[in-house]
């Protein structure tokens, strides 16, 4: 048992001194390591990756030191496509070619890159076994409107729901937005914005305060990002108001009525008579006695009829009619006459003061400013209220024989009153004159 034991262990220890001997020690290892590395090719620098927009150059280098006899070939990682060889180039697409510089630089250049251009590119040297280094081509693609699934102008009736549609292509994916052109808020779901992100614009009942262009904008970071522009168009038919339904004036005077439309399509306006016959003015004759003038802005419509020297005959009822293909409206204005303002009356009032000396002082005139007329309403003419709800009531009108002096608390009398004053005025200076 005892000498089992003993050649076990003589076995052992036999076997470890052969293993000794045989195995270099690492100090040696590492030099030989590091002589074998001096005379291997070595790449200087990693080969950045780059990006470039479609269309434009690309150029991917690769930096190798101590090359000596080796050489150097450019590979397509994904098609494992050899690309060229040290000074050759291999691949068939045109757009390649190949530069080096003092046998160190080793330069890969794309030119007019596309889409399919993206990816990963190695740079190998032929050692055993192979070194390499890659890097990544990254090409972006500005955004592009697909107009084939990109919704058009839209003609709609207002109160229905409408639906905006915009899609668009790039790399990276294109973030899509829509905004009016004229950069109003926009009435979506019960609230006002200003920008409605993503694909789809939807709107719910839509009304003549959606009419406008819109803007639908793609982008993503890759300039110049793009947009389209569309028409929403929202037909209603026609609507009106007038500013006074009562108008007011004097023989001779001349007097403007107003009143403004809506409706879309656009409607055709004119005026007429309380008879029902259309008004024509003629521009290119001065002092015609009507004239009237129809201004637009979007849907609505500003119409005015201007009346000269109006006379007796002119006084009653005139209608401002709008028409278009969804339907008709009218409004009716009356014209009343009034009396004609008095003439301004100026009469010499004198005003003394009495000094210690008993000189005498006279003071210069001073107006009594224009008799007016006192204002009335005359409910027998009209029944019923003529005005618009946000326009207030109608205009009052003046009767004749009523007078309202508009710089004095006192009202008089025509007549009465300048003789009362007559008479107070003579007893004044025949007090002065004592």
């Amino acid at each position: 048992m005892k000498r089992a034991i003993m050649t076990t262990f003589a076995v052992i220890f036999a076997t470890a001194v052969i293993f000794a001997e045989g195995k270099p020690s690492q100090s040696t290892d590492t030099k030989v390591e590091y002589n074998n590395e001096l005379n291997f090719p070595r790449f200087a620098e990693p080969i950045p990756n780059i990006t470039v927009s479609v269309g434009r150059d690309a150029l991917l280098a690769c930096v190798v030191d101590n090359l000596k006899g080796y050489k150097v070939a450019w590979v397509r990682v994904d098609t494992q496509t050899i690309l060229s060889i040290h000074h050759n180039v291999i691949t068939q697409n045109p757009r390649i070619t190949l530069s080096y510089n003092d046998h160190r630089s080793w330069y890969l250049q794309i030119k007019e890159v596309e889409e399919s251009d993206r990816g990963w590119y190695m740079c190998q040297i032929n050692t055993d076994p192979m070194r390499s280094r890659k890097g990544y081509l990254q090409v972006v693609v500005p955004p592009t409107i697909l107009e084939q699934y990109t919704s058009n102008d839209m003609v709609v009736r207002e109160g229905s729901n409408v639906t905006l549609n915009c899609k668009a292509r790039g790399y990276p994916e294109p973030y899509i937005m829509w905004r009016r052109e004229d950069g109003g808020e926009m009435s979506i779901g019960g609230e006002n914005v200003a920008v409605v992100d993503g694909e789809v614009l939807s709107i719910v009942k839509v009304s003549r305060l959606h009419m406008a262009a819109y803007l639908c904008v793609a982008s993503n970071g890759v300039p110049p990002s793009v947009s389209k522009k569309l028409e929403l168009r929202v037909q209603f038919p026609p609507m009106l108001s007038i500013p006074n339904q009562l108008e007011g004036a004097y023989t001779g005077q001349d007097v403007t009525l107003e009143c403004h439309t809506e409706a879309y399509p656009a409607s055709i306006n004119y005026w007429t008579t309380d008879r029902g016959d259309m008004i024509i003015s003629d521009t290119s004759r001065a002092g015609d006695k009507f004239e009237t003038l129809s201004i637009s802005n979007g849907y609505s419509k500003y119409m005015k009829l201007k009346i000269r020297n109006v006379g007796p005959k002119d006084f009653g009822s005139y209608r401002c009619v709008a028409k278009n293909s969804l339907g008709e409206t009218d409004g009716l204005i009356k014209l009343d006459e009034i009396p004609a303002p008095t003439t301004p009356m100026t009469t010499e009032v004198y005003h003394l003061n009495r000094s210690r000396t008993k000189h005498r002082k006279k003071y210069d005139f001073v107006t009594i400013g224009d008799y007016g007329v006192e204002e009335w309403r005359d409910n027998n003419d009209y029944n019923g209220d003529l005005s618009l709800p946000s326009r207030g009531p109608p205009p009052i009108r003046h009767p004749p024989g009523a007078y309202l002096n508009r710089c004095h608390p006192l009202s008089f009398a025509p007549a009465s009153s300048l003789m009362i004053l007559a008479i107070i005025l003579r007893a004044v200076r025949s007090t002065l004159q004592r």
